[in-house]
């Protein structure tokens, strides 16, 4: 880990110094996995390299890649309506919610909390919406229910079916939706007014999945193969391409990102295109409402990933962290 040493210091002390409870940094090329340790415990619980976490909003991502293949078969397009898969979507308003729309935060669908008292569904279908879809960016996680919907009525599977039948061929079998894998505890959950059972519950294609570091290290490799033209992987080449257009262009991006974070939104990655604080603007992935990180960087040919189990983190700087990693190639 010589080569990444910066970084792994970052991780370390972020742990020492009492900003993070745990942290378990990875750092992956095209071949595999280059670096990996583990910092930290949660209420005595030491952390290790293979266990689960919470990955929140990097779930993102995995959904985005379902209704990618799916794309690929013929089954969606990005212009897709969401109506056509929940003809009751959008009575009220005077818009079309298209697929691009609901996977790059432009839908105007109104955000409700990560535990919606009335489930997922009844909350994507709330009347009213936050602004014309395609007109601004606002961040949505409600709105990958809608992807999920589209994917499941036109390919006949659900969205966690489709990654459990592609990601063991990458490596990455310990993806799930099942607290059972027992993940480490985001320690101030409760405090923040997240009740996890009922979130769990949910089952969320914006937020749910359960993973461990090497499971995210192995994506990051074969998305690293699929950019380097390498056909075989859970997208094809050209598809990944198409996940990384930029989507948002300069439209507002209304709070939580605003436009100085410097980012745009593609087909579900975050594209850190303009980001002030990066070193090397060509990275794409996302982030998760714990503190987990997932970011690949084609140019420089690494990937890493960061899960860790604290919402509020004053203090930590994650594109300190990216500067490290990349530096350290």
């Amino acid at each position: 880990m010589t080569a990444y040493a910066a970084a792994f210091d970052w991780a370390r002390r972020q742990v020492d110094e009492e900003r993070l409870p745990t942290a378990v940094l990875g750092v992956a090329t095209a071949d595999g996995v280059a670096a990996l340790d583990a910092f930290g415990a949660t209420n005595g619980r030491r952390a290790a390299v293979d266990d689960p976490y919470w990955l929140f909003s990097i779930t993102k991502v995995l959904t985005g890649l379902t209704a990618a293949r799916a794309i690929e078969r013929g089954q969606l397009t990005t212009e897709t309506p969401l109506s056509s898969a929940i003809p009751e979507f959008g009575a009220d308003r005077d818009d079309v919610v298209r697929l691009g729309h609901l996977a790059s935060h432009t839908s105007g669908i109104r955000e409700p909390s990560l535990d919606p008292a009335e489930g997922l569904r009844t909350a994507l279908l709330a009347p009213g919406r936050d602004f014309a879809a395609g007109t601004a960016s606002r961040y949505s996680t409600v709105a990958f229910d809608g992807i999920a919907e589209l994917v499941r009525h036109r390919t006949g599977r659900t969205w966690d079916a489709d990654i459990a039948g592609w990601a063991p061929a990458l490596g990455a079998s310990g993806l799930t939706l099942d607290p059972a894998a027992d993940p480490h505890t985001v320690v101030d959950a409760e405090r923040l007014g997240l009740d996890m059972r009922g979130f769990a519950s949910h089952r969320s294609p914006g937020a749910g999945m359960i993973g461990t570091a090497g499971d995210l290290l192995a994506l990051g490799a074969a998305l690293l193969r699929i950019g380097q033209g390498e056909p075989g992987g859970v997208v094809q080449p050209a598809t990944l391409r198409m996940m990384l257009r930029p989507l948002t262009g300069d439209i507002p991006r209304l709070e939580p990102y605003p436009a100085q974070r410097g980012q745009d939104w593609g087909f579900t990655f975050n594209l850190r295109t303009r980001a002030p604080g990066l070193i090397d603007r060509d990275v794409f992935g996302h982030g998760g409402w714990a503190g987990t990180e997932f970011w690949v960087h084609p140019t420089a040919g690494i990937a890493y990933v960061l899960l860790t189990n604290q919402a509020e983190r004053p203090g930590v700087d994650a594109d300190e962290l990216d500067n490290a990693v990349v530096s350290g190639v």
